[in-house]
């Protein structure tokens, strides 16, 4: 008889098995998802909001259509910047040099997470590209599961929402975003000090950072039951290459490395005046619109010539079209609850149930939720916000605590969201499901850490 140690991983292995099978057959796609998620708040609206009638319904449904474009096409260029600057070949050439330092599967796991999540805390549309670029590297240096590498990748994008490209953190420090709901409601602005750089976010944040890659050493599967990666099926993209022999005048242009110079010498000199002359110069250069720029910046700089650059990105577009589509309908849900007053009866929900101390608490409990139905910071914020804001107001409670802990509730319920998980094991080669078998452990973590966090340090 196998003793219970020995039994163990297969066991852990059922169970979360057996928990992705359930979730994946009783949640739809994404798209179809938001589409059920509308007509549940007309329903709602129509049952307790107080000014639900149908012309309000409609009009304000397609105000907010419309309303949320700028903020989405905002956050689809921070995937597709961050994609394309992690593909820039110095990145990819200092990646592979990073993974060279693993010997073990277990070191291997441990720096593939603290890598990603170091990433995603800069820029989460990189780490997910950074995930899935590690997890081969390691997979041919190192005999791992390959499931497992990858789901060490993901498991350190649970921090992607605690960061500095955070896209409910980004919304509130930017003044005049549709997203600002804190903005609206309050009249005041948030900048990084109050929401990313505090004791509740950056606390739970290095706890995960430290715990992680003990916990992915434990989930590690016996080396009999690894499956590993097949390089004949799923074989890396070819380099791009600057062709060969004499060049049109065009193609010369597009192979020069004058464009991107000159882009990066701009782009460089705004940064250097918006820091160095302040307000002097105009020049707003915060929230997300700072994120896109640096990315950009970079991403051009580092691709060595401008064609190299444009190919990347729109290998990276590819990756967007789920969040095109559902943005418009989250902020058709969003204006509709504005018309009919429905955040106003759920706020008062909360209010009942929570006090100034523990509304974040109840909060990131909520957000825990919402990200199984909604799986995008955005378009997470855009229904949550407007009913835990106002609570927030009325129960004199942090503000920056209650909207940090719809975005920390986002990070951990992702481990658990195949929304986020399929750009990377598509970019990897692998299935969802077992790939999230191994990260509902870190959802299980993170639930704790960043629970634990909102109840001591607010």
């Amino acid at each position: 008889m196998k003793s219970t140690a020995a039994r163990s991983p297969m066991q852990r292995t059922r169970f979360t098995e057996s928990t992705i099978r359930l979730f994946e057959r009783t949640i739809p796609d994404p798209f179809v998802l938001a589409i059920l998620i509308t007509a549940i708040v007309a329903v709602l609206s129509l049952l307790f909001a107080p000014h639900a009638t149908l012309p309000n319904m409609i009009a304000g449904w397609y105000k907010g259509f419309f309303d949320i474009l700028t903020f989405a096409f905002q956050i689809t260029l921070v995937l597709v910047t961050g994609h394309a600057f992690a593909h820039a070949p110095p990145v990819q050439r200092t990646l592979k040099a990073l993974v060279s330092i693993a010997r073990t599967p277990s070191q291997a796991a441990a720096l593939t997470f603290m890598l990603v999540a170091l990433t995603s805390f800069f820029n989460w549309g990189m780490g997910l590209v950074v995930a899935a670029l590690l997890a081969r590297e390691v997979a041919k240096r190192v005999r791992v599961d390959f499931a497992w590498i990858v789901a060490a990748g993901f498991s350190g994008w649970v921090v992607w929402a605690s960061g500095i490209s955070s896209s409910i953190a980004l919304a509130q420090s930017t003044p005049g975003s549709a997203m600002n709901v804190v903005q609206k409601l309050t009249g005041v602005v948030l900048p990084f000090g109050d929401i990313v750089f505090t004791r509740f976010n950056l606390v739970p944040t290095i706890v995960m950072f430290v715990a992680m890659p003990f916990v992915l050493a434990w989930l590690k599967p016996r080396d009999e039951d690894a499956v590993v990666l097949d390089t004949a099926k799923h074989p890396d993209e070819p380099p791009r290459k600057r062709p060969e022999g004499k060049l049109s005048f065009a193609r010369r242009i597009e192979y020069s490395w004058i464009g991107s110079a000159f882009i990066g010498v701009v782009g460089i000199a705004l940064i250097v005046l918006a820091y160095a002359g302040g307000k002097s110069q105009h020049i707003a250069f915060s929230g997300v619109n700072a994120v896109i720029f640096v990315m950009f910046i970079a991403g051009v700089i580092l691709h060595g010539y401008p064609l190299a650059y444009a190919d990347a990105v729109k290998n990276a577009a590819k990756q967007t079209g789920s969040m095109m589509l559902q943005y418009p309908l989250y902020g058709g849900i969003m204006g509709m609850m504005d018309a009919t007053g429905l955040p106003v009866v759920i706020s008062h929900f909360f209010i009942a149930i929570s006090n100034a101390h523990t509304l974040p608490f109840w909060s990131y409990v909520c957000s825990l939720i919402v990200t199984f139905f909604i799986p995008s910071g955005g378009g997470h914020w855009a229904v949550q916000g407007p009913f835990v804001v106002p609570a927030a107001v009325a129960l004199h409670a942090s503000v920056p605590a209650t909207t940090m802990a719809v975005a920390m509730g986002e990070q951990v319920s992702n481990m658990m969201q195949p929304f986020w998980a399929a750009p990377v094991v598509a970019m990897a080669g692998v299935g969802v499901q077992r790939v999230l078998g191994f990260t509902v452990v870190t959802f299980a973590v993170g639930l704790v850490v960043y629970g634990a966090a909102l109840l001591i340090f607010v």
